[in-house]
């Protein structure tokens, strides 16, 4: 399995991004944008919009049309552990969370599990802009 900063070199990589909100001081509003300005595919989940930056949002992770490469996590770790259990059952195994999101018991959720996945590391800052 490759890991997930190779993912992100990818050109046809897609990323949901769970917490995307239009609130400037929250996480998921600057990750948004970061990885749209970079060209990135991406797809914000927020069961409380219907937008994010004018984009389509959507409530779960099973609603997205088609299946994202990666999902990234920007809610609280108690929220987390609900996406974590989602992404079990809908088969996403690539996962990053976003320092914040993690808990001892999502990492233990994790590492028993097959995931593919990133913890307490900035998408922003390991992400480039897409060519």
């Amino acid at each position: 399995m490759e890991d997930i900063l190779g993912l992100l070199e990818k050109p046809d990589t897609t990323v949901a991004i769970v917490g995307a909100t239009d609130d400037p001081a929250k996480y998921g509003y600057v990750i948004y944008r970061d990885l749209k300005r970079k060209g990135f595919s991406i797809f914000p989940v927020n069961r409380n919009r219907e937008t994010v930056d004018g984009d389509e949002a959507f409530k779960q992770l099973a609603d997205i049309p088609q299946v994202p490469t990666v999902v990234n996590i920007v809610v609280p770790p108690e929220a987390t552990e609900q996406i974590l259990q989602q992404c079990l059952e809908l088969g996403l195994m690539n996962v990053w969370l976003q320092p914040g999101t993690e808990s001892a018991g999502n990492l233990t959720f994790l590492q028993k599990h097959p995931f593919n996945y990133l913890a307490n590391a900035c998408i922003m800052v390991q992400s480039h802009l897409k060519s």
